[in-house]
């Protein structure tokens, strides 16, 4: 193997201009299955993803509970967000903590992102081993391990391009203080928050100070600013509308004045928006860019939106602006364990394998029967941590049999595919017997 990730911890060879390694990310199909697999049947165990996807397998092959990705709706969402922020003059790097997976970074790199958002050092670091060429850390990065690691990384290659955030004079201070003598500037944004908010400098004057600091810093090199709105709101209600709106428009007025101070360097970086907002962004931010700087610094106003791909059938569906053309790509599938009471019915699936932080999960159908064969009145009203307490109003054992299988909708892509180290892809979550066309691999 010549780039990316092996077994000796080679990262991508230096000069390589993909913004993924394909190869790297192709080579995942060779890797050996096992009982470490969950949902996979014995009947795979000891063969390769590639020797296993040539046996044809369907749904009814594995082994519930089970979660499962549809490719199709993968394949739509994907195509609605890229041509939606390019109709709308934005960029888009993907939030890829919501999937570790990098067979879909590539998708949605190929599509035309323009990177990847990533949460922690050690996810960069599963970026670069996949050849990830462009990478927005979302956050701080005051570990002094990885600091020195991403500093090390930039010289050896220098297409590798690497923007973190920094929302105070201190975290200014300690980035100085751990990176130590190094021939690489780490490019940064400052990142102003909001009352109440998550991280971030809370007004713009303070966010100016923090600006001010990396100006003056031998080791650090002003790139933009960035925040996140979907901390402030958490529906569609006029008052949120009103506090993100404002949000905005602070984030505005800052990377004008930073401009007008000539405090950049040879371009800038604006970024904002999770999946809830875009819309939102797109109103308030989207005049910025400038990328040829006709106007002054040449700016690249960049999303990072990363529920979009999967969507769901619960809080994303909800909020939204694009909910009517994305379509969840994710179903639970769990079987009936129990039925103690006329009621109830006991699913093999619980917290360890589906996300409940956003919404429990709905029923949806009954395989081989359809919607038309399941108590339209059936919810789910708690998870253990392997089981699903299925409530079936004025029902009896007839209607969810020992035994049958359900579909259950969720809901919170994040908190989804951490439970999973393998995902079965299924061509039609639909379909009478849904054929399984692929595995997607997590890395968390």
């Amino acid at each position: 193997m010549q780039g990316g990730y092996s077994s000796a911890g080679v990262y991508p060879r230096e000069g390589s201009a993909v913004a993924i390694d394909k190869e790297v990310v192709a080579a995942l199909d060779s890797r050996t299955l096992g009982p470490e697999h969950k949902g996979l049947p014995p009947a795979a165990w000891g063969r390769t993803v590639r020797e296993f996807l040539a046996t044809a397998p369907h749904l009814a092959d594995l082994v519930t509970p089970v979660f499962t990705i549809d490719r199709a709706a993968v394949a739509n969402n994907v195509a609605v967000y890229a041509d939606w922020t390019r109709a709308n003059g934005v960029r888009l790097a993907p939030h890829g903590k919501t999937t570790m997976a990098p067979q879909l970074w590539a998708q949605q790199l190929d599509a035309g992102a323009w990177g990847i958002a990533l949460a922690t050092p050690w996810q960069v670091q599963v970026a670069r081993s996949f050849g990830v060429r462009r990478v927005l850390l979302a956050n701080a990065l005051v570990d002094p391990v990885g600091l020195r690691w991403v500093a090390a990384e930039s010289a050896r290659d220098p297409e590798f391009e690497f923007v973190s955030w920094v929302d105070s004079v201190d975290t200014v201070r300690w980035m100085d203080q751990h990176l130590g003598d190094t021939s690489s500037r780490v490019r940064v944004l400052v990142e102003l928050g909001g009352p109440h908010g998550r991280t971030g400098a809370r007004s713009v004057e303070s966010a100016l100070e923090v600006a001010g600091a990396v100006t003056e810093s031998a080791r650090l090199e002003l790139a933009g600013i960035a925040g996140y709105e979907g901390a402030l709101g958490h529906d569609r209600g006029t008052a949120a509308i009103d506090t993100i709106r404002h949000y905005l428009g602070e984030m505005a007025r800052l990377h004008r004045e930073l401009a007008a101070r000539g405090w950049y360097g040879a371009a800038a970086v604006v970024t904002a928006g999770g999946s809830s907002y875009p819309d939102l962004v797109v109103q308030g931010l989207a005049e910025l860019a400038d990328e040829e700087g006709a106007q002054g610094v040449p700016t690249t106003v960049v999303l990072r939106s990363g529920a979009y791909i999967i969507h769901d059938d619960g809080f994303y569906a909800g909020i939204s602006p694009l909910a009517g053309r994305l379509r969840s790509a994710m179903h639970g599938w769990a079987r009936t364990v129990s039925r103690p009471e006329p009621e109830l019915a006991l699913l093999d699936a619980g917290k360890r394998d589906f996300p409940f932080d956003e919404g429990l999960p709905a029923p949806q159908l009954l395989v081989g029967a359809g919607t038309a064969g399941l108590n339209p009145a059936a919810t789910v009203s708690a998870l253990n941590d392997q089981h699903t307490f299925l409530r079936l109003p004025g029902g009896d054992a007839a209607d969810v049999p020992i035994g049958s299988v359900l579909r259950l909708g969720l809901s919170h892509p994040c908190t989804a595919f951490d439970k999973w180290r393998l995902i079965p892809v299924i061509d039609d979550a639909s379909a009478a017997d849904p054929r399984v066309v692929d595995l997607v691999h997590t890395f968390f």
